[in-house]
């Protein structure tokens, strides 16, 4: 399994042992990437306690090494100026330059109508939206400076991988401010992708369906069952399995697709 032997990767938002994050992280290790992860333990506390560990980012980093890979990590609020110029930053010092880029983070506070309000929207888009956009488009300006230098080299490109949510598919009452702007991802992923096709990066998203990542209760899993024809609910792995093909040189003739990996749902 060296799929992505000697290739380097960042995932946003890899902070519990259950998330789709962190099984990304393994599977890339598992194919020889190398890696470097961020988490933010200010947010899954409130969002997840009984998951939330500070200290577990350091264990896992540790876990991953045991594969014979380079491996870092840092804690990264992407709303706050400059948090994705001080991550590639970070990467290119610690693991080296980067080829690959996961926009896995995300900000997700169930509200309806009546629930709505300014900084409820703000928030959403300051993850969802701006971080994604910046970070993605700071990769893409990192990779382009870098193929002026080694013009050369013809094959010199790279891999942006999105997390969508399936906004697409229907609607999303009770949680509004999120499914606006994993949809907005959507669109911003297929015109990317036309912009960075000429410097040979692929921009895809991916959406996992509903995803026992630690959030379900039983009752959620209950009512939710049913409607997997497959006869089981999605799990981070999944997930994490296209991605890595997302991420791989098999994956090279494919760009500005969302791709609804919900196991029938």
């Amino acid at each position: 399994m060296t799929r992505l032997q000697g290739k380097i990767a960042i995932v946003t938002g890899a902070s519990r042992p259950g998330g789709i994050g962190v099984a990304i992280c393994r599977a890339f290790a598992a194919e020889g990437a190398s890696l470097f992860f961020t988490h933010l333990y200010d947010y899954d506390k409130n969002i997840n306690p009984i998951d939330a560990d500070e200290s577990w980012p350091d264990l896992f980093a540790e876990e991953l090494r045991q594969l014979g890979i380079k491996v870092g990590h840092m804690k990264l609020d992407l709303t706050l100026p400059g948090s994705r110029s001080l991550l590639l930053e970070e990467v290119r010092k610690v693991v080296g330059f980067p080829t690959i880029l996961v926009n896995n983070a995300t900000y997700s506070v169930d509200a309806d109508f009546r629930q709505l309000n300014e900084a409820l929207i703000d928030a959403h888009c300051a993850v969802n939206v701006r971080g994604t956009f910046m970070l993605s488009a700071e990769f893409a300006r990192m990779i382009e400076a870098e193929k002026n230098i080694h013009s050369s080299h013809s094959k010199f490109g790279g891999r942006i991988i999105n997390l969508t949510s399936g906004q697409g598919k229907g609607p999303m009452p009770g949680n509004l401010a999120y499914a606006a702007t994993k949809g907005a991802i959507s669109v911003f992923t297929e015109s990317l992708a036309a912009e960075l096709a000429p410097l040979g990066i692929t921009v895809n998203a991916v959406d996992p369906g509903p995803t026992d990542s630690g959030w379900m209760s039983e009752e959620v899993k209950k009512a939710l069952l049913p409607r997997f024809p497959m006869g089981r609910i999605g799990l981070p792995e999944d997930a994490a399995r296209l991605i890595t093909f997302l991420a791989s040189d098999d994956s090279q003739w494919i760009t500005g697709q969302i791709i609804h990996s919900r196991g029938g749902f």
